[in-house]
């Protein structure tokens, strides 16, 4: 990895804390939602940022020690790096380099982080440019896009039971837990070792296994690993919040033929065009026709196994039909409409 060096005084177009703390808000693609929080003295509510500001706040993004944002002072390159740090949601790191689950940093913090992501500093320059921060935030984005990190299956034990946001979890859906991106966060999960990736769901938290960045739910883990494995290495793409992404595949799935037949992952209501949709299930299926958006039906009548996998990747835009059915002669038909756009 090459080094960044950032921070120049008084340079020409230095930024101020609310231009900067937007800037970097607003990258992550994060909602700001209301809350209780106290907001500070100095940023009212009719204020440029105020919902982003308070929110972060609350949070502990920001320092809620402090009465005063200072909105209009400089954005020093101590608290650009702080504030990086925390909306990236990279944990504190202890002496022997193992880190603290799900506690932000702090600015004692800034060094050690610092020197792992080989960004150079002056830590007395009085503040930064709007470029040298979006230099910055490119930097360290790119680093961490770039980090490998251990993932596990996550145990079909907890299938049914509650997750720590309150949802039931659901082996079958496409999600994940991670100790600290939000809530309803996006991520491009890429198995290293074939290039096969997923867009997963955080919805719980864990794992809490000193070494280890997230635990796949079923469907998640055998899109891009066997299911054997048990523990693969990957990196991660944090693409923002499910309502804010504007996404090709859609992640709501068809999954069920009948009662007992689901599909892994199953059949998403939208997806992009050039991408692969592969499926299996624990039941014998078969895809008996497939209707194109010209109308052609490509009748493959193919039989799946338990764990066979059928791959389709579709040629043309528009609104595809499958029929699906069961051993006992039930079918099902699924629609998928594929679209010329980045999928995520």
């Amino acid at each position: 990895m090459n080094s960044v060096v950032v921070g120049h005084a008084f340079a020409a177009g230095n930024i101020s804390r609310r231009d900067g703390f937007l800037l970097i808000w607003n990258s992550i693609s994060r909602p700001a939602e209301k809350t209780r929080e106290k907001p500070y003295i100095d940023v009212g509510p009719e204020d440029p940022g105020y919902l982003e500001i308070t929110y972060a706040k609350s949070r502990g993004i920001l320092n809620d020690e402090n009465t005063s944002f200072r909105p209009d002072e400089l954005l020093s390159v101590s608290d650009a790096l702080l504030l990086l740090f925390r909306t990236r949601n990279i944990e504190r790191l202890n002496e022997d380099g193992t880190t603290d689950f799900m506690e932000l940093p702090n600015a004692l913090d800034i060094p050690a982080l610092a020197s792992k992501y080989e960004i150079s500093y002056d830590a007395e320059a009085a503040s930064l440019t709007e470029g040298a921060l979006l230099a910055l935030m490119r930097d360290l984005d790119f680093k961490l896009a770039s980090e490998e990190h251990e993932v596990s299956l996550y145990s079909e034990k907890f299938h049914g039971k509650g997750t720590a946001f309150g949802e039931t979890f659901d082996m079958h859906a496409l999600t994940a837990a991670h100790r600290s991106f939000p809530h309803n966060t996006l991520v491009r999960v890429r198995n290293v070792s074939n290039d096969k990736s997923v867009v997963v769901r955080i919805n719980d938290r864990g794992p809490f296994v000193q070494g280890r960045n997230m635990d796949l739910s079923l469907a998640s883990f055998t899109s891009i690993a066997e299911r054997s494995l048990g523990k693969i290495q990957v990196t991660f793409e944090r693409l923002g919040d499910v309502n804010l992404v504007k996404a090709c595949r859609d992640i709501r799935l068809q999954r069920r033929i009948v009662r007992d037949v689901l599909l892994s992952p199953g059949i998403p209501h939208s997806f992009a065009l050039g991408s692969t949709l592969d499926l299996t299930s624990d039941q014998s299926f078969v895809v008996r026709d497939i209707e194109y958006p010209d109308g052609v039906r490509l009748g493959t009548q193919t039989w799946l196994t338990d764990g066979e996998i059928f791959s389709f990747t579709p040629a043309i835009i528009g609104s595809y039909r499958f029929f699906m059915g069961t051993k006992t002669g039930r079918v099902r038909e699924m629609r998928m409409e594929v679209t010329e756009c980045q999928s995520v």
